[in-house]
């Protein structure tokens, strides 16, 4: 019987080749990735562009907490002690992070379009909510502040920094780096405009002000940010949200131990860096920009990482920056209040703890399969949360009195905290590759 047109038989050896090159192409073709991250491109900066502008508007406040805690102290709650003010900032942190794998999920599932202008909405409402407080009532700041402002945050800041890694594949870190870098311009321009329209305006328009900045981050980033791949089911089971399988591990146990220590310190100092000041010289005009300073220095210390991570490594990059950091609080916050000690502390402590805040989700991401980097990361938060609801109020205790000597032991326990990280930080490292000057 003839054969069809369509079933001829190739009569040469090159035919056959050809045959089998063009088989090998299809398949090459079909098995591409359609999804795989572009490394550049206007869709992808522009969701870098945008995620900055949600970082700004929801971790930036965490990072100005100092400002509010100096005011809450001074004026606003001062019939309460230091150590309860600071649970505002504490629950506000814990919420954030302890949510941070279901936020992914979720976003996963439903992706930008909605979630993003969603958690703007109960953003936004709840700093109008923190404007109409009243003052010496508490409860309306853990509820407003605290709570609803950090479930509002935690579905878009996290959600905008797990993006990056679907847009980007070798320049993750400089990506999540300008990502982190809006909220130290957040803890930059909203403590200053606490200290400047606070006395001119009184704090519920300062907050209507505030709240109205917010809302315009949230809806140019509801526009430029975009989802790279397609979203998925929403995860049945706990372990999708949290990979705990991950603490078998032993990078990542000291890894996250390594996280969890230093967050009982790093956030210390943009919390109480300018009541310490207060306590030092009352009447100082510098008092209301040491948070500034730190926030200001703190940017260069989130970017900068990512453009050297891939000639130093994460991990050094990471261990090393804690140890420096640990350092500088033992040899300038500890040493001295004087004006030009702790202008110098700001300046470089926001310098080196940068990185810690950029660095450790990529730290994260390198040690983990592809497809459980996003409940690794939201595992690592959530572990690190019970640190940051216990590591600000443990400090406050400290300075029941604020006195230059109650000061001291609490800059000696955030010292001795960060170097216990700083340690476990190095095993990990050490872990990773055992010579100590291999790039890791």
């Amino acid at each position: 019987m003839a054969q069809s047109s369509s079933e001829t038989i190739p009569t040469s050896i090159e035919e056959v080749q050809t045959t089998k090159i063009e088989e090998i192409q299809l398949g090459e073709t079909n098995s591409r990735d359609d999804y795989a991250p572009t490394d550049g491109g206007w869709e992808a900066w522009g969701t870098v562009f945008g995620a900055t502008l949600i970082s700004f508007g929801t971790f930036g406040f965490v990072n100005a907490f100092g400002a509010f805690s100096d005011y809450y102290n001074e004026a606003y709650l001062s019939n309460y002690s230091a150590t309860i003010i600071s649970m505002i900032g504490a629950v506000q942190v814990f919420i954030l992070y302890l949510f941070a794998g279901t936020a992914g999920a979720v976003f996963d599932s439903v992706g930008p379009r909605y979630l993003i202008p969603t958690s703007g909405v109960v953003v936004v409402f709840s700093l109008f909510m923190l404007s109409i407080t009243k003052p010496e009532q508490i409860y309306q700041q853990f509820l407003s502040q605290s709570v609803l402002f950090s479930l509002g945050a935690t579905f878009s800041f996290f959600p905008s920094m797990g993006l990056m890694a679907h847009w980007f594949k070798h320049k993750v870190p400089y990506a999540i780096g300008c990502l982190a870098s809006g909220a130290s311009v957040g803890g930059i321009l909203v403590p200053i405009m606490i200290s400047k329209l606070i006395p001119r305006i009184g704090f519920g328009w300062t907050i209507r002000i505030l709240a109205f900045i917010t809302l315009a981050c949230f809806a140019v980033g509801t526009v430029t940010i975009k989802q790279r791949r397609p979203s998925k089911p929403f995860p049945k089971s706990v372990s999708a949200l949290f990979d705990f399988s991950a603490f078998r591990d032993p990078c990542y146990v000291f890894l996250v131990l390594g996280c969890w220590f230093t967050v009982f310190a790093v956030f210390n100092p943009f919390f109480y860096v300018g009541l310490s000041a207060e306590v030092a010289d009352p009447e100082s005009n510098v008092n209301g920009y040491y948070l500034a300073i730190l926030c200001a220095a703190s940017i260069f210390g989130r970017v900068s990482p990512g453009l050297i991570a891939g000639k130093l490594g994460r991990f050094n990059i990471l261990y090393i920056s804690t140890l420096i950091s640990s350092i500088l609080i033992f040899a300038l916050w500890y040493t001295s209040f004087a004006q030009a000690n702790l202008i110098a502390f700001a300046a470089l402590y926001g310098m080196f703890s940068g990185p810690f805040f950029s660095v450790t989700p990529s730290c994260v991401a390198e040690i983990s399969p592809i497809e459980r980097v996003g409940a690794r990361i939201g595992g690592t938060y959530a572990f690190m949360a019970s640190a940051t609801l216990a590591g600000t109020p443990i400090s406050g205790l400290f300075i029941k009195e604020q006195t230059k000597a109650n000061f001291d032991k609490l800059i000696l326990f955030s010292g001795i905290m960060s170097l216990v990280g700083t340690v476990l930080l190095l095993v990990a490292r050490l872990i990773r590759k055992r010579n100590l000057f291999a790039v890791a």
